[in-house]
């Protein structure tokens, strides 16, 4: 299959890597150019315009946010020139509103639109190990699947509205900050007593909350290993506001979402925005005044 993929940052350059694997033809671009020599020394092609991306069978977009995403594929003009027959599998998070207006934005441009954003970190999409939650025209859906089967190891579709696959990203998401907040509240307040976060955590992590969320960030917030980050903490701030704006569109009250909002800011503001957003959970250590 011909794919267009923009955006290789830290999930993107490993899906694209796993769709070369695969067979596929794929041209990419993206903002920086290191990493799309790296993708030409696989044997992808280079694109030197969006544009140009959009000329395949399926254009596969990962980039950070709403701001960027409209940069890219609605005001360089790469939407208004795409090939008639285009799918767009759109697996990046974005905000309910956004979505809403890309969707109208195809209808106009004669492409068909699937929302697919992805649960897992850097190591698993390179794996090819993501989950992927799908909403779109079905038949587009049939059309890209091997592409999805190519990128992770199940897909959840979810009807024909690609909002209820935009909602559901942003919903996991919610909880997952919530998880990494109630670990790191929870260490400080053990720690207090002179139980050992590590030691805590360990218990948790492998009775109550034997989860891989939980496994995994738990054991970063336990030995405050917050860096390199496969996720920063500034994503987490967004995708923390996604669900806030969602949930007020909807009069949907999300209380402690406003609390998870509020830290996540405090932490960028102390110069934390660059860490993995699992450094939230290291916030209560340090306002208890334990780190």
């Amino acid at each position: 299959m011909r794919v267009g993929f923009i955006g290789l940052g830290a999930m993107g350059k490993g899906m694209a890597s796993n769709l070369l694997k695969a067979g596929h033809e794929v041209c990419v671009w993206n903002r920086s150019k290191e990493p799309v020599e790296a993708m030409v020394a696989q044997g992808a092609t280079a694109a030197q315009e969006p544009r140009e991306a959009f000329e395949a069978d399926v254009l596969v977009s990962m980039l950070a946010d709403d701001a960027v995403t409209r940069a890219v594929v609605l005001d360089s003009g790469a939407l208004e020139a795409a090939r008639p027959g285009l799918i767009h599998l759109s697996m990046a998070t974005l905000s309910v509103a956004f979505v809403t207006e890309m969707m109208e934005r195809h209808v106009q441009a004669g492409v068909q639109f699937i929302s697919a954003p992805v649960f897992g970190r850097t190591d698993v999409a390179e794996a090819g190990k993501l989950n992927i939650v799908v909403a779109g025209p079905q038949a587009a859906v049939d059309t890209v699947q091997p592409l999805l089967d190519a990128m992770g190891q199940t897909s959840w579709p979810l009807g024909e509205d690609p909002l209820r696959a935009t909602i559901v990203k942003i919903s996991g998401n919610f909880m997952l900050a919530s998880a990494i907040e109630t670990m790191g509240e929870a260490a400080a307040l053990s720690k207090s007593y002179g139980v050992e976060p590590a030691d805590l955590l360990n218990i948790l992590t492998n009775t109550l909350f034997a989860a891989p969320a939980y496994k995994n960030y738990g054991a970063m917030i336990a030995e405050q290993r917050f860096e390199p980050a496969a996720f920063k903490l500034t994503l987490g701030l967004k995708d923390v506001g996604l669900a806030l704006s969602a949930g007020q569109a909807k009069h949907v009250p999300l209380p402690f979402g406003s609390v998870l909002r509020d830290n996540l800011l405090e932490a960028v503001a102390q110069g934390e925005g660059h860490l993995d957003w699992s450094a939230l959970g290291g916030r209560a250590l340090k306002r208890s005044g334990q780190a």
